[in-house]
């Protein structure tokens, strides 16, 4: 990551940026704790800091900058009533467009209108292809070639030219600010798309392959924490009472937020149920130890158990940001890990 200079930051005091405005300062996308760590020591360098704060604000909201003296140091009471939690309502990406995939804009190899068949063949063979444009200045596009159009044209007898083997109707050609499940009944019919940058020009591809990992890479884990949660609720809400609940309820829910109901619990109040070691809520430290023993499994040990229950919400938390990069293997081994533990918890 980059960092703005204080003299660049001083500049935006009293502005107000779109969150993904203020991390591209930085050259990143996603909040890690590295990157919060590197611009919460920026901002206060140049003796600033955001309004509301950037690290834990929903990924749509915008940020204002401000002096570190205009901070509030206590939160109305109305605020602190809100419960606090890595994934809220509404942090999750509410539309995926074309361009998001890195491959509908790093640039595709095409071949010239003038080019011989053999050498659209030898590119496809050589790169791995299924298909290849047949392009003019990257702008027009005459048609696409495909191992099943050449299959066509020998099949019909036609003359064994680039012309005859590329298909040039119908093609899936679609702009980069398309949403991507708009174009998912054509990708999959023919097995790819075009996509078309802002300047016109063809700028990527996106293959029936490519959304398949990409499918593995992010719906596995949201899968996986789904269950967790489940498996979770299930569990306390068998063995706990409904005064355990309201205990946690009651330190950050409005009045008429507080249901008793395991169900309505955020991923965070997992934890305050649990951890007989946390110091902020003394009151429930010595509440968890009572929740500790009702959920009757005296075998398993309680501090590796919250050890992993933290990993996973800080886990969700990412996935919450919607990290492009595939998570990695050890948070994957964590987050199926602990589902299994879990299974067994509730047989």
């Amino acid at each position: 990551m980059k960092k703005p200079t204080s003299a660049e930051l001083i500049a935006l005091k009293g502005t107000e940026l779109a969150l993904s405005e203020l991390l591209a300062l930085y050259a990143v996308r996603v909040r890690q704790t590295g990157v919060i760590r590197e611009i919460s020591e920026s901002l206060a360098d140049a003796g600033l800091t955001t309004l509301p704060d950037f690290s834990t604000c929903p990924t749509f909201a915008r940020v204002r900058i401000v002096p570190v003296a205009a901070a509030p140091t206590r939160l109305p009471e109305e605020e602190l009533a809100v419960p606090a939690d890595p994934l809220p309502p509404g942090a999750l990406p509410q539309r995926l467009l074309l361009g998001d995939l890195p491959s509908a804009v790093g640039g595709l190899k095409c071949v010239s209108r003038g080019a011989e068949l053999s050498q659209a063949t030898y590119l496809m063979r050589h790169e791995g292809y299924n298909q290849i444009p047949v392009v003019s200045n990257m702008t027009e596009l005459h048609g696409v070639v495909t191992w099943k159009s050449i299959a066509l044209m020998y099949e019909n007898g036609w003359g064994e030219t680039l012309e005859n083997a590329m298909q040039q109707e119908s093609l899936p050609v679609f702009d980069s600010r398309e949403d991507l499940f708009s174009c998912l009944a054509m990708l999959v019919d023919h097995g790819y798309v075009l996509v078309r940058g802002q300047d016109g020009r063809i700028s990527g591809i996106v293959t029936y392959q490519e959304i398949v990992r990409r499918f593995q890479n992010t719906a596995r884990p949201f899968f996986l924490l789904g269950e967790i949660e489940s498996l979770l609720r299930r569990w306390l809400g068998a063995r706990l009472d409904t005064e355990a609940v309201l205990a946690v309820q009651a330190t950050n829910r409005k009045p008429e937020h507080r249901t008793g109901k395991v169900e309505d619990l955020m991923f965070g109040d997992y934890v305050m149920l649990l951890d007989g070691t946390q110091q902020k809520k003394p009151a429930l430290a010595q509440r968890a130890d009572a929740n500790w023993a009702a959920l009757g499994r005296p075998s398993l040990d309680r501090d590796q158990f919250l050890h992993h229950l933290q990993r996973v919400q800080a886990i969700r938390n990412r996935i919450a940001h919607f990290d492009d990069d595939p998570l990695p293997r050890q948070d994957m081994r964590e987050l199926t890990s602990f589902a299994r533990q879990l299974r067994d918890c509730v047989r």
